[in-house]
């Protein structure tokens, strides 16, 4: 265990409550970009953040720029990349949390939940903890989580599913996520992108953003733009984000995707940028984001899409009829696995400018109405206050 980039929150006494954040991966997703937006809000509120993350990556980058103080916790193993014995893992934070001085801690995932939980009951720490998967657990599992003292679900299909397996509900609490709707607005595309890419003007920009994981549907993304290139000769298909899972399946799904998309009608039509650190720009590039979910908890990319008003074409699963509301019109849903439904409305949008415009403005008046990092901050701070009174 090292400490990565100050002492002071191992000395002294603690002046302000003090809140511990608890990451397992040293990457930028969903999940922690959410937390982070928030953190201008906890500290306006009285509250000094210190995380505990895997160093060494683009995690503990945003902390070191925002100020915040960390200390390197790694959750896998540097030879294997495997995920350390859970026994392990509790052992070294009841060891640190017993060296730093934190009021409560705020797990940031659900396996980070469920690691802190027994650890945190012992210690007589107040402890909450992120829901922002829809899976499956065993009974030990949600006897883990139901040792927390408050639960944070990103949506109310995401607590539905855990109180139907277990979840206490009197501590469970539903808390949507929110943007920073000054970073993300609707821009004017200035085809920066289509110069990247080495594309004319007039090609139409389609993308999907999210890990290279099963559950977002890459695969069927691709089905689609098998159908739409033979019908729109403009369409082009950026495919945005990386792999981070190192199971075998995950390395499987990604190497067939990479297959697809190097094969006709596709290998000259889609693009894999990969990682990008500048999705708020490349989203006032596209002309319609497709998000083929097969799962979504509440998507962190529909959100930021949404308040920069790009047209949504989305799976109706989890949390995203909750972002786009059908008597909304700000997206169109659809079943999941329907990648023909999929092509056919990508299709019509493609060819259809107004409404491009229409699902433009009104995403942007939902996230206007729901989704204001203005308004979650502080909800999350309230949430801080009632574990610590």
């Amino acid at each position: 265990m090292a400490w990565s980039y100050s002492r002071n929150v191992l000395d002294g006494a603690v002046s302000v409550p003090r809140v511990c954040w608890l990451f397992e991966f040293p990457t930028k997703s969903g999940g922690e970009n959410s937390l982070l937006a928030s953190t201008d809000a906890i500290v306006d509120a009285g509250f000094e953040p210190v995380a505990v993350v895997p160093n060494g990556g683009p995690l503990a980058k945003s902390l070191r720029q925002r100020g915040i103080e960390y200390v390197d916790f790694q959750v896998r193993s540097a030879a294997t990349n495997a995920k350390r014995p859970q026994a392990e893992l509790r052992a070294e934070l009841h060891e640190l949390l017993t060296r730093i001085r934190v009021s409560f801690v705020h797990a940031n995932s659900l396996s980070m939940g469920r690691l802190i939980g027994p650890v945190a009951r012992d210690l007589g720490i107040p402890a909450i903890g992120h829901l922002r998967d829809i899976v499956k657990l065993s009974a030990k599992a949600m006897d883990d989580l139901n040792q927390l003292d408050r639960v944070l679900a990103v949506s109310e299909a995401t607590r539905e599913f855990h109180l139907a397996q277990g979840m206490e509900p009197s501590t469970c609490h539903v808390l949507h996520n929110g943007v920073d709707l000054e970073q993300f607005r609707p821009r004017p595309a200035t085809g920066w992108l289509h110069r990247e890419l080495k594309l004319t003007p007039k090609a139409q920009l389609v993308a999907a953003i999210g890990q290279l994981i099963l559950r977002k549907g890459h695969d069927v993304f691709l089905q689609v733009a098998s159908n739409v290139v033979e019908v729109c000769p403009d369409a082009h298909f950026l495919l945005i984000g990386e792999r981070y899972s190192g199971k075998a399946e995950a390395i499987r799904h990604v190497q067939q995707l990479e297959a697809v998309m190097e094969s006709p009608p596709l290998k000259t039509r889609t693009h894999l940028l990969g990682y990008r650190a500048d999705v708020r720009q490349i989203l006032s590039e596209l002309h319609v984001l497709i998000h083929p979910a097969r799962q979504e908890p509440l998507g962190r990319v529909l959100l930021e899409a949404a308040a920069c008003g790009v047209p949504v074409i989305a799976t109706d699963v989890g949390g995203t009829r909750e972002i786009f509301p059908l008597a909304s019109d700000s997206a169109i849903l659809t079943a999941r696995d329907d990648a023909a439904t999929i092509a056919r409305e990508t299709i019509a949008l493609l060819g259809n400018p107004d409404r491009q415009a229409t699902l433009s403005v009104n995403a942007r008046n939902r996230a206007v109405a729901a989704f204001d990092i203005r308004r979650a901050g502080p909800a999350l701070t309230s949430h801080y206050e009632a574990v610590i009174r």
